[in-house]
């Protein structure tokens, strides 16, 4: 397994018990929610860049993760605030994933309000996470 995918899976894992999601925590996932499934996390990758360190023979990637955060209600973002502060305090409290990292870092958040059966929204929370891999090996590094 890529050091990348060990990442999302640490995340997953970090992410688990969430305030009012417990384990409604997807990968990628892209069938539609029902209401009775939300309040709920997908967590996916957006993209990876790498970098060949020349003193060494590694690459160093910068992964930029997005952790959405589905809700439902009134004022959407609102029930979505206890959410992302429960879930930015998990991400953040081991900055090395498990030891899968180098560094995570907070990048941005963005919010979507959606018309649905109920009012929905979706507030998106990306984050960059730089890890370092072999050369020639995606698992080590």
């Amino acid at each position: 397994m890529t050091k990348r995918e060990q990442i999302l899976a640490a995340l997953r894992t970090a992410l688990t018990g969430t305030a009012q999601v417990g384990t409604r925590i997807y990968r990628s996932r892209v069938e539609p929610f029902t209401r009775g499934e939300s309040p709920a996390i997908v967590i996916e990758p957006v993209n990876d860049t790498a970098v060949q360190n020349t003193a060494l023979p590694t690459l160093d990637w910068s992964l930029t993760v997005r952790v959405a955060i589905i809700v439902r209600g009134n004022v959407p973002d609102q029930m979505a605030d206890p959410i992302v502060e429960d879930a930015h305090g998990k991400i953040m409290a081991d900055l090395t994933l498990g030891g899968y990292a180098i560094d995570v870092q907070p990048q941005s958040a963005s919010f979507e309000l959606l018309e649905a059966d109920q009012p929905a929204g979706v507030i998106s929370l990306d984050y960059l996470v730089r890890y370092r891999t072999s050369i020639t090996d995606l698992a080590i590094s």
